[in-house]
């Protein structure tokens, strides 16, 4: 199980780095709910003032690691599904090394860096119930020097990586979902394709979805494009056997690989009696363009998978796409 955790200065942007992790189905436990939950529990009001309060109060009594110990539990629960789970809040450095002698070498520290002006607008912006008392930037500064305390610039010196959020908000997001895919175990598809004047572009998009059920395509009319991405590529697999086409289609993603993606080229009007036909990549009709980026394990793994070595039209040996993690087979 990887644990993958976020250390950062108050509203940084860690909340909406987890928020990028349950979009892509990672469960998140988030520290700071330990202790809204006990302030709650107390009957006070969730404010800054009393939670960060009731945080120091938890680590004078406890220990520096209080939260954090009490945390390990919904971790390893939350990652039994997925086999990773995401850390949001991390405060010092005592936690860092709890969860370090409870995860070893599984556990990925990423520290996010935002300055102070930027922080405050956010705080602003969000306007959550624990952000209350930030009205100025000494206020939240104020704060920053509480979680300073705590050991926070002790854990971010620490940091596997730094991540800066500096600019929008997407861009930001882009980062931390490239950052997770390294750790996760998933293959997406990213789909494109060029829709022609004499085209029609509900034929075309039909035309990928005979390929990949459920996909969620977006066109823009100002370039004339058909795009989506999906992780679901079992038609495609399964299109693949029933056409006897897998060596041909083998050979396909081996000529277009580079690094943990591969990319190939299909004719739009066999997919719209879904079949698949390979197509060069200047054909004058346009090809659907497919992008097949793998995270969690080797491509050779993904291609053997997707489109094994056959004799006689049939695949010789069928293998499970993700090894096992406990002694590297099938």
């Amino acid at each position: 199980m990887k644990i993958i955790a976020f250390v950062g200065l108050p509203l940084s942007g860690k909340s909406t780095a987890s928020s990028v992790a349950r979009e892509m189905g990672i469960p998140v436990v988030t520290m700071g709910d330990i202790v809204r939950e006990e302030v709650r529990k107390r009957g006070l009001e969730l404010t800054d003032e009393n939670a960060g309060k009731v945080a120091s109060e938890l680590r004078e009594k406890e220990g520096m690691d209080a939260i954090a110990k009490r945390c390990l539990p919904r971790v390893r629960e939350a990652g039994k599904e997925k086999g990773v789970v995401v850390i949001d809040g991390i405060r010092g450095i005592a936690e860092v090394e709890r969860f370090k002698k409870a995860f070893g070498d599984d556990f990925v520290l990423i520290a996010i860096e935002s300055p102070v002006e930027l922080r405050f607008e956010r705080a602003r912006k969000r306007n959550r119930e624990d952000d209350q008392g930030i009205s100025s930037i000494d206020d939240l500064r104020r704060r920053d020097e509480r979680e300073i305390s705590w050991g926070m610039l002790d854990a971010m010196k620490v940091a596997n990586l730094t991540v800066e959020n500096v600019s929008d908000i997407e861009d930001f997001k882009d980062k931390i979902r490239n950052i997770l895919k390294a750790f996760t175990k998933c293959v997406e598809v990213e789909v494109e394709a060029e829709v022609n004047p004499t085209e029609d572009v509900e034929k075309v998009k039909k035309a990928i979805e005979n390929l990949f059920p459920g996909i969620e395509l977006e066109y823009n009319e100002e370039r004339g494009v058909l795009k989506g991405k999906t992780e679901n590529i079992e038609r495609f697999r399964e299109l693949l056997r029933m056409q006897r086409i897998l060596d041909t289609a083998r050979a396909e993603l081996r000529r277009g690989w580079k690094g943990n993606e591969s990319t190939i080229f299909l004719n739009k009007q066999a997919a719209t009696v879904s079949r698949i036909n390979f197509a060069d990549e200047n054909t004058v009709l346009s090809p659907i363009v497919l992008t097949f980026r793998v995270y969690g394990t080797n491509f050779e793994r993904f291609v053997d998978w997707l489109t094994p070595e056959t004799r006689d039209g049939k695949p010789v040996r069928e293998i499970e796409l993700w090894e096992d993690e406990e002694n590297g087979e099938n």
